[in-house]
């Protein structure tokens, strides 16, 4: 069985590399890059791990893991080549690309010093971790898209929303993990040296303090199918303002899709994180009723606590504010050891010193459960600063892009750009969500198509900024 999983898998791989290389060497079309990172990134740790519970080869895995990275390299060189006058190309730098370059220049400057106690092997693999969202970001800051091919972008996130949802109603019926059924804890045991955790055999992220299962549908786990939530209701909320009455249906299944898997994910930071967002949507639609709305509903939701909730459910909810939730407290002290490495090295101690990902050994880490602070560890207070900066500044330009542009299509993606940046704020206090690389490598291309598009309200004249 798991013989004919694998054999769908890599063909369905097989078929969609070849589209998308075949637009970006074969064409130019340098762009179609975001294609294969919409449609494989959020299958990527099952893949990842069907390929090798199938084949049990660490070397075919590494074949489907960094093809993400080709595809993104191979994206820069087909703009590098297709441009044959490239020094002569027209940059106009905004404000958001000085940061992105000014935030990669300190860390490639911090991957040549010899600051920091991890090998030179992860912190090349940690500084190529925080490089290419910036060839990311690159690639959607030169993309021009017609209305079609950001249809596709749309309807791809829809597919995956949609697709989340069901594989989670799978999950329920069959009272199993789809992570159990793929060999995820073999992977992580043999190829990334995690040892399983948790009463379900996998990790405890999936799992609540009450021993219940939280679900992560084909996603890595359940954080990150809860920060990708955000993508699809926003993608779906903006499709539905901005389509006629008559279309209704797809956008209200995306989103009534996005937020049943919100349920299934039971994460508290992206449940807060998700009402931050409709806040955010409903003042910038002026929405007034909504936000009343919203109110009501957390009224309720005290009530509800206070004088109908189980006793568990009420403590679990107290636990949480007071930080006396075991996941709360530990959130808390790795946020207090970060500050503290921060207060007493201002500079930052150097890449692979923070964060959970696998180039960051277990001993050497100080901190790691907030984005902020994970680079404030490592790069100091002015890194931190600086990616901070950048998040508020693309989250600013998307807002004028939305208002400003009178495409429609790049009005849509300015404002998933701007709701998902800025919904995600919470769940980057709270875990290494860069590392999300679905909806964060998404929304930074996002992010520099709305720059480009910014550049182009600012300097009609300019074909390319």
């Amino acid at each position: 069985m798991s013989l004919i999983v694998f054999s769908i898998i890599a063909l369905l791989t097989l078929v969609l590399l070849l589209w998308v290389l075949n637009g970006v060497v074969m064409h130019g079309k340098w762009e179609y890059a975001v294609f294969f990172l919409l449609f494989f990134l959020p299958f990527y740790i099952s893949i990842l791990s069907i390929v090798y519970l199938t084949t049990g080869s660490s070397l075919m895995v590494n074949s489907f893991q960094f093809l993400k990275e080709i595809v993104v390299l191979l994206a820069v060189f087909s703009f590098v080549l297709y441009n044959k006058n490239i020094f002569e190309y027209p940059f106009r730098l905004h404000r958001v690309d000085y940061l992105f370059l000014s935030f990669l220049g300190l860390a490639f400057l911090y991957l040549l010093l010899p600051l920091g106690e991890a090998s030179t092997l992860n912190k090349t693999l940690y500084f190529k971790n925080m490089l290419i969202p910036g060839l990311i970001y690159f690639l959607g800051r030169n993309t021009i898209f017609e209305d079609r091919e950001v249809k596709v972008i749309f309807k791809g996130i829809f597919f995956i929303a949609i697709a989340a949802f069901l594989v989670n109603l799978f999950e329920r019926a069959i009272d199993t993990h789809l992570q159990s059924l793929t060999g995820y804890a073999l992977f992580n045991e043999d190829i990334n040296d995690i040892e399983p955790t948790g009463n379900f055999g996998l990790t405890w992220t999936f799992e609540t303090q009450a021993v219940t299962k939280r679900l992560a549908s084909f996603f890595s786990d359940p954080l990150e199918l809860a920060s990708s939530v955000l993508l699809g209701f926003s993608a779906g909320l903006i499709w539905f303002l901005t389509s006629k009455r008559e279309n209704w249906l797809l956008p209200t299944l995306v989103m009534i899709c996005s937020m049943g898997s919100l349920f299934f994910a039971a994460s508290r930071a992206a449940f807060l994180a998700f009402f931050v967002m409709i806040f955010f949507v409903a003042i910038i639609f002026k929405l007034y009723r909504l936000i009343l709305s919203g109110f009501i509903l957390v009224l309720f939701f005290v009530i509800y606590v206070i004088f109908f909730a189980s006793e568990d459910f009420y403590y679990f909810v107290v636990d949480t504010i007071t930080f006396e939730n075991t996941s709360s407290i530990g959130h808390l002290v790795e946020w207090l050891l970060a500050l503290d490495s921060m207060i007493a090295n201002p500079g930052g101690i150097g890449l692979a010193m923070s964060g959970n990902v696998g180039s960051v050994e277990d001993e050497l880490r100080v901190g790691g459960e907030n984005q902020f602070l994970i680079y404030g560890v490592q790069l100091g207070w002015l890194g931190m600063g600086l990616y901070i900066l950048m998040l508020g500044y693309g989250i600013w330009t998307a807002l004028k892009v939305f208002n400003e542009s009178d495409e429609l299509m790049t009005a849509r993606i300015a404002f998933v750009a701007a709701s998902v940046k800025f919904g995600l704020l919470l769940p980057l206090f709270t875990a290494n969500a860069e590392v999300y690389t679905y909806v964060s490598w998404l929304s930074w291309w996002m992010i520099g198509y709305t720059v480009f598009a910014f550049q182009r309200l600012r300097y009609p004249k300019t074909t390319l900024a």
